[in-house]
């Protein structure tokens, strides 16, 4: 296997953990609201395409280096179709397949899913009680996605969650590319293959231009993916990825208050359970070892 340890590691920034969790918490909110609007994958791609261009403009105007050569490319490529067109498109189809606060909760498995990647790629070794976590946490989506809270969307959340797991693999490895103009080619590209995706299974696009459905649009992709975006790739840098994933685990929870203060959805028993296991299984993930080396310096413990 190929060990590729990380330049540091620190613990997450509560402060900027917080708000992407707040932001994206939010944009499920966004999405269950916007598709009264727009098609699933229209609105998917609008999203896409809104945010790499703000982070392309931005990226311009304070003449931030472009990506070169062929390998970043590729990488900047395979993030795109993962982080992008296919989790995009399963996210918007969980949201309108389940209740949003199921979506929100099996859309951020990804905690439970990068643990053996990160051992595998970065050499992040893997404690009893990050496996203990790992068992908890899917026991609490096995109990989500019961009949009643279940179904094709559940199925597409996970999906949503296993490409988004790939994407922040992924993303550690931009390495040297800025991660302004590297995140907005792949909000670009990966917009691009959603659009193409529309333009073959939904038609031309039939999307009601109010100005509700700008406002939420825009919110979602300069807050909600644009700049919360950047900050996770900028965090995914510099701290283990089972701590720093971790955090997502409180998306749901965000993503459920919005959905009954707003929505009037109230998550069924199963629900409730199922995320009060989850919420046990963040405590237990984010309760082990501080992130510092070993006296021996070793890159095992510094990975």
């Amino acid at each position: 296997m190929t060990v590729e340890a990380a330049p540091e590691l620190r613990a997450p920034k509560p402060l900027r953990m917080a708000w992407i969790i707040a932001a994206w918490g939010a944009c499920f909110l966004g999405i269950q609201w916007g598709l009264a609007y727009a098609p699933i994958l229209w609105f998917a791609a609008l999203r896409a395409l809104v945010a790499g261009g703000v982070l392309l403009a931005v990226a311009g105007v304070q003449h931030r280096p472009r990506p070169r050569g062929r390998r970043a490319w590729l990488l900047i490529s395979a993030l795109a179709a993962v982080n992008v067109t296919l989790a995009f498109a399963a996210m918007f189809a969980s949201v309108a397949g389940s209740s949003t606060g199921t979506a929100a909760v099996l859309a951020n498995a990804q905690p439970l899913l990068i643990v053996l990647p990160a051992w595998w790629w970065y050499g992040e070794r893997i404690s009893p009680r990050t496996v203990a976590a790992l068992a908890a946490g899917f026991v609490g989506l096995v109990v989500v996605a019961v009949p009643g809270g279940g179904g094709q969307g559940a199925v597409l959340a996970l999906l949503s969650a296993v490409a988004v797991t790939a994407g922040t693999l992924l993303g550690r490895r931009l390495g040297g590319l800025d991660v302004v103009a590297a995140s907005g080619w792949h909000f670009v590209l990966g917009g691009a293959g959603l659009a193409v995706w529309a333009a073959l299974t939904e038609g031309a696009p039939n999307i009601s231009w109010t100005p509700g459905f700008v406002a939420v649009l825009g919110a979602m992709s300069v807050g909600g993916t644009a700049a919360a975006f950047v900050a996770w790739f900028t965090e995914s840098r510099h701290c283990r990825l089972d701590t720093l994933t971790a955090w997502t685990f409180l998306v749901p929870v965000v993503g459920i208050v919005l959905a009954a203060l707003v929505l009037g959805e109230r998550p069924n028993r199963w629900t409730v359970l199922g995320l009060s296991v989850v919420l046990a299984a963040l405590w237990l993930a984010l309760r082990p070892r501080g992130i510092r080396p070993s006296p021996s310096g070793s890159a095992d413990d510094r990975a």
